[in-house]
């Protein structure tokens, strides 16, 4: 079986929990002497199996062995890597059976991590993830106070459009922002306006 480490977190002594999304599921497993084990890192694409024994809490994972990215090594696109999984993680935090949209969205993410603008990915992802799950917002209208939207926007968590001066947020261009939504494709915006669409990306889903 093959999933994403998407959440890591220290048990008794060396032991860890490690919450792997797969293409079928989101589960956490427990791993002795995971602390010692190099490959057990957030963000790594891993094969495991699972020792699920009724005499223990938790299942257990075994014969883990690594898929690795060349940008692995690279800090800045990493650190991205992990504030995106960690965002994922937390949306995902109450599920144990998931489509394999989630799984398919952070694989076609990582095989192209070294070639573009990480926080490019992540702004195209998530406005991929919004959409599958429903949740794109293109009313003409303010969310705030439901009076129709002008040329410049400005945006709440998860996208949602607003008035710059009704949340005091920095402006962006209307019909460029809805056209992003449609099309799924940032290639028109600037890496100035990628930083701004991040930092709203991670105020959550």
């Amino acid at each position: 079986m093959r999933g994403f480490i998407i959440d890591l977190r220290k048990a008794k002594n060396e032991d860890s929990i490690a919450t792997l999304l797969t293409p079928f599921s989101v589960g956490k497993y427990y791993r002795f002497f995971g602390a010692r084990h190099s490959i057990l890192q957030l963000g790594h694409l891993v094969d495991f199996e699972i020792e699920d024994d009724r005499g223990h809490f938790m299942p257990r994972l075994r014969k883990l062995s690594h898929f690795g990215f060349p940008w692995l090594y690279d800090n800045n696109r990493l650190l991205i890597w992990h504030n995106f999984l960690k965002l994922l993680a937390s949306h995902l935090c109450d599920a144990d059976e998931v489509g394999s949209f989630y799984y398919e969205l952070l694989l076609q993410s990582a095989k192209k991590w070294d070639k573009q603008n990480p926080k490019r990915i992540v702004c195209d992802s998530f406005v991929a993830l919004l959409e599958y799950e429903g949740r794109v917002h293109t009313e003409d209208y303010c969310y705030i106070c439901e009076e129709p939207l002008l040329e410049n926007i400005a945006l709440m968590r998860a996208f949602i459009p607003a008035h710059s001066y009704c949340i005091y947020g920095c402006a962006i261009n209307k019909k460029k922002f809805f056209n992003f939504l449609k099309t799924k494709k940032s290639i028109y915006y600037n890496d100035e306006e990628i930083d701004l669409l991040y930092t709203v990306i991670m105020k959550g889903l």
